[in-house]
């Protein structure tokens, strides 16, 4: 697989601006074949996937607002900049997403990459690459912004000014939502259906993708997860990459042993400034190897995802 200095040269991308622990004590022999997607007995999925894993790559570094939370300690001085956690942001668009981006293509998945606008308004070509490399791009908002406490009006605009963000420099359509902080308000969904899209993600109440009608039509929940999220764990409660590790694989193993007679669905997410760090890219390879040595997992992106829920009848509706 090529690596992304040879990907870039070959998508003429080179010249564009803004670009630039082992774990074998956890690692469990292969149970079968690596990653099929092969219908099983008891799978539910229409496509024949006994388990299906979701990995979000959020894009936000970059579009972060003045001194905005970090490792460091929260108590500048009001008119001052806090520059060593610019820098810290900055490690997310330098060296975070392409750093993932080629353990994306050693591991040969594709990842849905939540976008905020005026992230990548500063670093366009990086956006366009992620596309460009496959894997899918969804809204994430215009900024940073709490749009709950929005009126109807300013939230519609706050969302499609986002979307429209990413379909001028990428190309691609975004069809999928995450508020900031999972905290949409009560028009949101409504706003999302009018706008075109087809699903979101703030909502933690299942393991598998359902339905709920929104304006009198289908709207698709592709669950998020909190318990499998770098910001949450890394970052929130300064788990080493060991303990990130065993909790992934022990969510998934439960899951794997579920999906004999149930839908299941495994949500994983990695932040541009956190899950790209070497040490963090390094334990979501041995996670993913791991997971893949399984018979019937497949690897998919949210859109994908949303697709499924939508044709199969047998899809859980709320």
């Amino acid at each position: 697989m090529a690596n992304r200095r040879e990907f870039i040269k070959k998508s003429s991308l080179a010249g564009l601006a803004g670009v630039g622990i082992p774990l074998a004590a956890f690692t469990a022999a292969p149970q079968a074949k690596k990653g099929t997607e092969t219908k099983s007995e008891g799978s539910k999925w229409a496509d024949g996937s006994r388990l299906v894993v979701s990995v979000s790559m959020q894009f936000e570094a970059g579009g972060q607002p003045d001194n905005a939370e970090s490792p460091f300690p929260q108590n500048m001085q009001k008119g001052y900049t806090d520059l060593p956690a610019e820098t810290w942001y900055q490690y997310g668009y330098k060296e975070g997403i392409p750093r993932m981006l080629d353990n994306w293509d050693r591991l040969g998945i594709k990842v849905t990459s939540h976008m905020v606008g005026t992230a990548i308004l500063k670093n366009p070509a990086l956006a366009r690459e992620i596309v460009d490399r496959g894997h899918e791009a969804a809204a994430h908002g215009m900024s940073w912004s709490s749009q709950y406490s929005m009126s109807y009006e300013e939230e519609k605009k706050f969302i499609k000014d986002g979307a429209d963000a990413i379909r001028e420099i990428t190309g691609f359509t975004p069809v999928g939502y995450n508020a900031n902080w999972l905290r949409r308000g009560e028009n949101t969904l409504k706003i999302l259906q009018e706008l075109g899209f087809k699903y979101h993600i703030d909502d933690l109440s299942r393991d598998e993708p359902f339905i709920t009608m929104v304006n009198s039509k289908d709207f698709v929940i592709v669950p998020y997860t909190i318990r499998c999220n770098d910001i949450v764990l890394i970052e929130g409660k300064n788990f080493s990459v060991d303990q990130f590790f065993s909790q992934a694989k022990a969510e998934f193993d439960q899951l794997y042993l579920e999906s004999e007679n149930r839908k299941r669905q495994m949500s994983i997410s990695f932040h541009d400034r956190i899950g790209g760090t070497p040490q963090m890219v390094q334990t979501a390879h041995e996670l993913i190897k791991y997971i893949q040595s399984h018979q019937g997992v497949s690897f998919k992106r949210k859109d994908e995802i949303a697709e499924l829920a939508l044709k199969d009848k047998t899809t859980i509706r709320e």
